[in-house]
C-alpha cells in the first residue's frame, strides 16, 4: 500500500497525535469509575484480555517502525488497561460473583 501524501508528515503526526490522545484518555473515566465504586462486574474480562494484548501488538509495532505517537499513546493505553484488569480481578475476587437480580416476572410500578 502507498501512503497518501494529502498532507505533509507533520500533519499527519499531528493527527495521529490527536488520534491517540482521545483514544487513550477514554480510558479515564472508565479506571476512575472502577476505582470510586470497587467494582468492575460489568467489565468483560475476555475483552480486556484481548485488548491488552492487540495494544501490547500495536506498542511492539509502534517501537519497530520508529513511530513516537503510536509508541507513547499504546504504552499509556496499556498501562490504563491493565489498571482497569488488575482493578477487575481484585474486586471480582472480594465481592460476590452474582448479586440477587429482581424476578423479571414482578412488575413494580413506578409512582
Amino acid at each position: 500500500m502507498h501512503p497518501l501524501h494529502l498532507f505533509s508528515p507533520a500533519v499527519y503526526n499531528w493527527i495521529g497525535s490527536t488520534a491517540a490522545t482521545c483514544t487513550t484518555i477514554s480510558f479515564l473515566p472508565q479506571l476512575i469509575r472502577v476505582w470510586r465504586r470497587k467494582s468492575a462486574r460489568d467489565i468483560s474480562l475476555t475483552m480486556f484480555l484481548l485488548f491488552s494484548f492487540g495494544v501490547a501488538c500495536w506498542l511492539i509495532y509502534g517501537i519497530g517502525i520508529g513511530s513516537g505517537p503510536i509508541t507513547v499513546a499504546n504504552a499509556i493505553t496499556l498501562i490504563l488497561a491493565l489498571a482497569i484488569l488488575l482493578l477487575k480481578l481484585r474486586y471480582d475476587r472480594v465481592s460476590p460473583r452474582s448479586e440477587p437480580r429482581a424476578d423479571p416476572r414482578k412488575v413494580t410500578s413506578i409512582k
